[in-house]
């Protein structure tokens, strides 16, 4: 094989234009990439625009800036419908849905929740949707005096369940997390097949301190059908999925997790894993939450770009590490835009896709246009391993490599 291992690092919540159906979800003028360059003056990311980024952006200032692009590059278009985390892992590892996850603009509906608490054995707060700081500062102070958990939604499909550490521990509070997720989707609940159940810890004393910690956790609901992942896994490769990795395919086709603090330590553990892992067939699969989590969903443009600046640097460290027959993928799993003011939740957006290689069959410079599909990630995947399980998606394989 030309290519034995894969680094396929996700930067969570990075667009870069809106989809042609952008105006279906809301989305209509996101752009995640571009609205950051047209507010940080001095922007600047050299690493990531020798692999192509720059050729995303709109202003001819930095499009037409001559740099040697080392990577190959284009746009990816989502088949699935939705724009939630869940949905764009799932198709680039392989699966396409026709429908999208259910979401409760007005909340869950009663006979939900009441059997709900029935099951925890206690009553809720909340059940309505909500930014993460923002139902803390509402509804926190509350939760201390009662004790009950606070339960609510977004733009996105999810069930958040949110406690304070010290009125419900957190193995209790991932406890309730287990009993949302084995009602949801099945029996008198089957339409309500919600992709995560998100256990939301936080610490602090009043709403002025409130703050969420490193405890979260997500329950996903399981693929519909194998990946990427299990066909790597079932033909004797390493699946190493690095932060929220695990959570978001429930742990199936993974022979190892690794789970992380923020974005510093998802790439540290890329880079020590780059180290230990050296077999063929090895794929490390890292998501950096950071960007659609802290900075995308709270509008926060100076920190997201200081995030991607962060990456870029730790991009040479990364590259350092690769071997000839190494392949690193760069892309995301929908937007975020920091700059798109009518919501704050995710935005429906191309994402990119960057690609690089030390191995001299590698095609530099590549400009592959818009593919439709996240999948052509899998359908990669598949045809460098040799596996020839995935049968849908467009293959990279001949772009890249001569």
């Amino acid at each position: 094989m030309l290519i034995e291992r894969i680094i396929l690092v996700i930067l969570d919540g990075f667009g870069v234009g809106e989809l042609p159906d952008a105006q279906e979800y809301k989305d209509k003028g996101a752009d995640t990439l571009n609205h950051i360059v047209k507010t940080i003056s001095d922007f600047n990311l050299p690493n990531m625009a020798r692999l192509g980024l720059y050729k995303f952006i709109e202003d001819k200032k930095y499009k037409d800036k001559n740099i040697e692009i080392v990577g190959s590059y284009a746009k990816l278009l989502e088949l699935s419908k939705g724009k939630d985390t869940t949905t764009g892992h799932w198709e680039m590892s392989g699966i396409i849905l026709t429908r999208p996850f259910p979401t409760y603009p007005n909340g869950f509906p009663k006979d939900l929740i009441e059997e709900y608490e029935k099951r925890i054995g206690t009553k809720t707060l909340g059940n309505f949707p909500c930014s993460g700081t923002e139902i803390l500062r509402l509804l926190g102070e509350e939760h201390l005096k009662t004790g009950f958990p606070i339960v609510y939604t977004s733009a996105d499909s999810v069930f958040q369940v949110a406690a304070n550490e010290t009125i419900i521990p957190v193995e209790k509070l991932y406890k309730y997390c287990e009993i949302a997720r084995e009602m949801l989707g099945k029996g008198e609940f089957e339409q309500h097949n919600i992709g995560r159940v998100i256990a939301r810890p936080f610490i602090g004393n009043n709403k002025e301190t409130f703050k969420r910690t490193a405890n979260r956790k997500d329950f996903s609901i399981k693929p519909i059908s194998k990946t990427i992942l299990d066909y790597v896994k079932e033909n004797n490769g390493i699946v190493l999925g690095i932060g929220k990795i695990e959570d978001i395919f429930a742990g199936q086709g993974l022979t190892e997790a690794i789970h992380t603090k923020n974005n510093e330590d998802g790439i540290e553990k890329t880079i020590e894993s780059m180290k230990t892992y050296t077999g063929s067939k090895t794929l490390i699969f890292t998501n950096l939450v950071d960007f659609d989590m802290l900075w995308g969903h709270r509008r926060d443009i100076k920190s997201y770009y200081e995030g991607l600046k962060y990456f870029d640097n730790q991009l040479v460290r990364i590259i350092s590490q690769m071997q000839e027959t190494d392949l690193l993928i760069i892309t995301s799993d929908h937007g975020n835009d920091p700059g798109f003011l009518e919501h704050t939740d995710h935005t429906r957006e191309y994402v990119p896709l960057m690609m690089y290689s030390k191995n001299k069959k590698f095609q530099s410079g590549k400009h592959m246009g818009i593919i439709k599909g996240f999948n052509c990630i899998a359908k990669t995947i598949d045809d460098l391993f040799e596996i020839k399980k995935i049968v849908q998606g467009t293959s990279l394989t001949k772009e890249i490599l001569s």
